[in-house]
């Protein structure tokens, strides 16, 4: 049993992709997961639901709790919590993962899909931290991460989506703002995000195959969250980790086992200096 052995993670959108991922990586330390999102039947399109995920949690050395949520429903979420606290004794780490993009500019972003972003990213992320934070303050080693990007206030990351980057942004506000309330308390809240693009539903809806052949698995975000977590929680906060840094401070320097197209160069990711230059010289 790994260092998380016994301890109870609560993950949001973890029917599929980095959520899935990070589920599994912490069932491999023996962590009880909560494997909540919206998907409990297969999807016409995507792949995953919560209880498939929940049941390769278990084969992979875990112990399991799938609860279908939304995080737009304040009581749902209050009921997960309580549900899980419940089965597992507590919660020891929140992964906000569940987030909702649109990558278009203001005229063409309807204000259903500025509200679904605002819900899922800023709203769900605020109120999933509140509803587990009494849970988290009474744990050994507490830790909130948010899958957010470092705050960069460079209009690039503003001008041709702006209420997406809002959204994501308004996810990193939370880690800024809640790592100094409760830094004295013991509770760490760091923000995770890939340095480059992640082979993910997302990645491939909104980007070009090309991004999608160029991107990583998100095993490297896996092993990252779960890096971040095992580390002690009074020192280890108010930070904005990316991926591969992360692993590099683990000591891991070979990265190509991460790729999803072996001697491809990678794509860097939004909101981190270079993706520009990397999409100027992709067309």
């Amino acid at each position: 049993m790994g260092v998380l052995g016994g301890r109870t993670v609560f993950i949001t959108g973890a029917s599929r992709g980095i959520g899935r991922a990070i589920a599994l990586r912490c069932a491999r330390e023996g962590a009880n997961v909560v494997v909540t999102a919206k998907t409990v039947a297969p999807h016409q399109k995507l792949p995953g639901t919560i209880h498939e995920v929940a049941r390769e949690v278990e084969q992979a050395g875990g112990r399991a709790l799938a609860i279908p949520l939304d995080v737009r429903d304040e009581a749902a979420i209050a009921a997960a919590v309580a549900q899980a606290a419940a089965h597992f004794g507590g919660i020891d780490i929140l992964v906000n993962n569940a987030s909702a993009i649109q990558l278009t500019g203001t005229l063409d972003t309807p204000a259903r899909r500025f509200d679904l972003m605002f819900g899922v990213n800023v709203r769900g992320t605020f109120l999933c931290s509140q509803a587990c934070l009494p849970h988290l303050l009474k744990a050994d080693n507490p830790h909130i991460l948010n899958l957010a990007p470092p705050l960069a206030m460079d209009p690039k990351w503003f001008r041709d989506h702006l209420a997406y980057t809002m959204a994501k942004y308004g996810m990193s506000l939370c880690t800024l703002g809640m790592a100094e309330e409760f830094r004295s308390r013991g509770v760490a809240v760091n923000s995770l995000w890939p340095r480059t693009t992640i082979a993910t539903a997302a990645i491939e809806v909104n980007f070009p195959p090309e991004i999608l052949r160029a991107s990583r698995k998100p095993d490297i975000m896996a092993d990252a969250a779960c890096a971040i977590v095992r580390r002690d929680s009074r020192s280890a906060t108010g930070h904005f980790y990316i991926d591969e840094a992360v692993l590099r401070e683990e000591g891991v320097t070979d990265f190509s086992a991460y790729a999803v197209t072996p001697g491809v160069e990678p794509f860097t990711d939004l909101f981190l200096d270079g993706f520009g230059k990397d999409q100027e010289e992709s067309t």
